[in-house]
């Protein structure tokens, strides 16, 4: 029973982050900034490696590793606004809209972590995946801030 709790949060987790990913290859897309479809290409690569050690980790439990992102929640939601500012081209409202999903994603993680469901290897790599998260809600928090402080 254990091992199957462990490979859900595991599932739920690499959904989103594949949301994650699908979201930053998006604003990698639909920026006119060469520095942050720099930024954003560089998360999304560094994020396709941890969702394979998470896949190999949810198949060792005997879980189905997604393909896809999820298509509904709030990962997908903030997402979807992402793509409402892609539209417009506009730099601040991709970053917005990006921090949102990694406010999200980083919850979602604090909240495995939190949980007490996650023991020995499931933990050390949910803990290892949430520094690459943080990392990324932090830089991308930066950059909205310094834009603030610009406008």
């Amino acid at each position: 029973m254990h091992q199957a709790k462990e490979a859900g949060i595991l599932e739920t987790l690499a959904t989103t982050l594949i949301d994650s990913i699908n979201g930053y290859e998006d604003a990698a897309k639909n920026s006119d900034n060469p520095r942050f479809q720099e930024i954003f290409r560089k998360r999304a690569s560094e994020r396709r490696q941890v969702l394979q050690d998470l896949r190999s980790e949810i198949s060792k439990l005997g879980g189905t590793p997604p393909d896809d992102g999820s298509f509904l929640g709030k990962t997908h939601q903030a997402w979807l606004d992402l793509k409402a500012a892609i539209t417009g081209r506009d730099d601040q409202r991709i970053i917005n809209s990006v921090e949102a999903g990694e406010d999200y994603l980083k919850e979602k993680f604090e909240a495995a972590l939190n949980s007490g469901d996650l023991s020995g290897e499931s933990r050390q790599l949910v803990e290892r995946v949430y520094q690459s998260v943080r990392s990324g809600h932090d830089q991308m928090s930066q950059i909205k801030h310094g834009m603030e402080a610009q406008s």
